[in-house]
This record gives C-alpha cells, sequence and structure tokens, in this order.
C-alpha cells in the first residue's frame, strides 16, 4: 500500500513538473507586440489590425498591464497600433517605464514615421532600442495608391535614419509585399539606408480585420501568390539585413497583445481575457502562440541597441 501511495505522489509530481516546463517552455511572452491604439492617419488597404475602436487603457493601468508581463517573463516589448505617435505623450511614458523601471532587454516602436520628430528621438532615444519604420515602396505614386504615402513618406524616411545615427538607436525597416509593389527593386535604397533589419512581411489576410467587403479594410486585392512573394526575397536575396516573413511564419508566431490588453488569437478563437483581469498565465492559455515559427522566423536576436551610431552596431552584428 506504501509503494503504491509513493508511485502515485511520484506520478502527481512529475506530472507538476511538465506543467510548471510547459508554461516554462511555451507560455513565456518573451517577446510581446502591444498595439496600444488602432486609430492611424493612414488608411492602408490591407491593414490587418484596423481602427475598430478609440479605446485606449489609461496609463496606469498599461504600466501596471506591462509590469505582470514582465513578471511573467517578457524581454522585449514593441509599441504599435494603428499609428502609436498620435499619443506621442503616452508613448514616452510607457518606454521610459520599460526600461528605466521595468529594465526590459529591448524596447521597440514601429512607425509609419509621418509624425516622428527629432524632438521625441532626442528626448526619449536612449530608451529606445528599436526603431522600425514601414515603408512598402521607394516610389511615393505607389505608397499613395496603399494608402500609406503622403508625398514625402521616401525623404522622412532618411530623416529617421539620420535621427536614429545620431542617438544610437537601431534604425529598421518594415515592408509589406503585396500585388503594387512584389515586382519592384528596392535594392538601391537598402544599400543606402542600411537598416539593421529589413522585415519583408508576406501580405497578409486576418479574419474580421482585413478578409472582406464588411471589414473596415479589404485586403484581398492585394495578395501575391508564394512564387511571386519568394521572387521578391530572391530579388534582394543579397541583403544581409533582410528578414523574410511569409504567411506561414508570420500568422500565428506573434504576440499581441491589444488596446483591451487581451491577447489576440490567430487560430480563430476569441481574444483572451485582459491580462489586468485574469494575469498574464492565464491569458496565455486561452489563445494559441506557435512558438516554433517564432524561432523560425528570428523571433530572438540581437534586439538590444548598442553604444555607438546605426552604423557602428549594423557592423557589428552577426548575420
Amino acid at each position: 500500500m506504501n509503494s503504491t501511495l509513493c508511485l502515485m505522489a511520484l506520478a502527481i509530481s512529475i506530472v507538476a513538473l511538465l506543467k510548471l516546463f510547459y508554461f516554462r517552455r511555451w507560455k513565456s511572452p518573451v517577446s510581446v507586440n502591444y498595439h496600444f491604439t488602432r486609430r492611424c492617419n493612414k488608411t492602408c488597404g490591407f491593414c490587418f489590425h484596423t481602427a475598430t475602436t478609440s479605446y485606449m487603457e489609461q496609463p496606469d493601468q498599461a504600466k501596471k498591464g506591462l509590469r505582470l508581463l514582465k513578471n511573467a517573463g517578457m524581454r522585449k516589448i514593441n509599441f504599435a497600433g494603428g499609428e502609436p505617435f498620435l499619443y506621442s505623450k503616452f508613448l514616452g511614458e510607457m518606454i521610459d517605464f520599460c526600461k528605466e523601471d521595468l529594465r526590459l532587454e529591448s524596447v521597440s516602436i514601429v512607425t509609419n514615421g509621418s509624425l516622428v520628430k527629432e524632438s521625441f528621438v532626442k528626448k526619449h532615444g536612449r530608451n529606445i532600442d528599436i526603431l522600425a519604420v514601414s515603408c512598402d515602396s521607394f516610389d511615393e505614386a505607389t505608397n499613395i495608391e496603399i494608402g500609406r504615402g503622403s508625398g514625402d513618406q521616401v525623404p522622412q524616411l532618411y530623416k529617421i535614419r539620420s535621427w536614429c545615427m545620431q542617438y544610437g538607436i537601431k534604425f529598421k525597416i518594415n515592408t509589406v509585399i503585396c500585388r503594387l509593389n512584389h515586382q519592384e527593386d528596392m535594392n538601391k535604397h537598402i544599400d543606402s539606408l542600411q537598416p539593421f533589419r529589413w522585415k519583408c512581411f508576406q501580405v497578409l489576410i486576418v479574419a474580421g480585420e482585413n478578409d472582406s467587403s464588411d471589414t473596415l479594410r479589404d485586403g484581398r486585392k492585394f495578395l501575391i501568390t508564394d512564387q511571386e512573394y519568394q521572387s521578391f526575397c530572391q530579388r534582394h536575396s543579397e541583403q544581409k539585413s533582410l528578414v523574410a516573413e511569409s504567411n506561414r511564419l508570420m500568422a500565428k508566431s506573434y504576440l499581441i497583445l491589444d488596446e483591451y490588453m487581451r491577447f489576440l488569437d490567430r487560430d480563430g478563437r476569441q481574444p483572451s481575457d485582459s491580462i489586468l483581469q485574469v494575469g498574464v498565465r492565464k491569458a496565455l492559455e486561452s489563445v494559441y502562440w506557435d512558438e516554433r515559427a517564432f524561432k523560425d522566423r528570428g523571433g530572438i536576436y540581437d534586439w538590444s541597441r548598442k553604444e555607438g551610431s546605426c552604423s557602428e552596431v549594423h557592423q557589428g552584428l552577426d548575420w
């Protein structure tokens, strides 16, 4: 009888350890994309995080949620939207909090670039590891047709790159490869801009966001074939900064926290409850996150800023 009880206790202990290992192995929110607003000043036709609400958390509540994430294992935070620079005061406060209070390894921002000002970069740059600017074409007419352009996006991109170099921030470019730009040759500008990372996404359709004429955006007309996407990547394969993300790698490999501080689910289920209400662990358990795809797309990389200019950082990276 005693031996049976011992075996049962051992089995329970093993199950508990396996559960603990599973959570730590699969459910630690290493890198989180916090889309704190859905509002945007652009109208990109393929946008998959559209302005369906105008809600934003109060700063104290947002900080509470970010601290919960840090305690659960978050090492990198990426602020996105919508357009995060519509709320530059909130953005600056969150950036400084994440670096100075939470001591995160990496704080990054994704922006369309139109509202970035040197004064903001000068004030908060010491706490920004990566500044990523979305640029889908170096032809202003194409940018305007996509819904991102205003006639000066390319010159603004070069300005932001110079500010990053001046203030020691890693400069990154995000490009969505779609029907309007998949035949473009961008090598000349990428050679000139020298981003430390150039992410090229295959345009993605997300249910309820950009998948029909009933949604705010209908991205279906921007779709390209896998072969067309691969052809674009091959044309730019000499670019060491290129990070290609096909639909397969992108769709379920990002941990996205929405404006209500809920994890979004890209597997057809509802968003999680807010981490402010149920905690990070329970929220994560209710959504699907493909950690293998996260690693396959290079989700963990040299994401912390270094002393010196962006060009010096670029030279020191191991590709």
